[in-house]
């Protein structure tokens, strides 16, 4: 199993956690589940990373082809999860906005920010890859997950 299968659920549970020390009827809360609905979608897509490295690090032939089996299955919505977890991205930020205005001045706003111009670079690079596939655009595209999956952490965080 992948390292990446571990941070993925660090990341969730820490995401939970958070999400669940907030009071639910406040007004602010409302953005923070966006905001988590658009995590659940990004880690689901994300979690491919960590198929495809447990299918490299796999000595056992059968295991990897299971792996590489369950990941053509979900090949086919991956962009469209991707998707959809910009337009997440989206409306929590609007709403985040309208509530708080722009505080550049908060680390948090300002790391979100920054998650949010990563997001739409991770959505466009995949379509990208659609339909003009490219070692860059596929390289590019991994770094700017990576990249995207330490901002929210430190989003999350804090």
């Amino acid at each position: 199993m992948s390292i990446w299968f571990l941070f993925n659920l660090l990341l969730l549970l820490l995401s939970i956690w958070k999400l669940l020390i907030r009071h639910p009827f406040s007004i602010s809360y409302w953005p923070l589940l966006l905001g988590f609905i658009s995590l659940l979608f990004f880690l689901f897509n994300w979690t491919r990373h960590a198929v495809f490295s447990t299918i490299r690090n796999t000595p056992v032939r059968q295991k990897k082809i299971k792996w590489a089996n369950l990941s053509k299955k979900v090949m086919p919505i991956h962009r469209w999860t991707g998707t959809i977890a910009l337009f997440f991205v989206i409306i929590h930020g609007v709403s985040i906005i309208s509530r708080y205005g722009i505080p550049i001045q908060w680390s948090k706003f300002t790391v979100g920010l920054c998650a949010g111009i990563l997001m739409i670079s991770m959505v466009i690079t995949g379509w990208l890859r659609l339909y003009w596939p490219t070692r860059t655009k596929r390289m590019l595209h991994l770094y700017i997950g990576m990249t995207l999956f330490i901002i929210i952490f430190l989003h999350i965080l804090l």
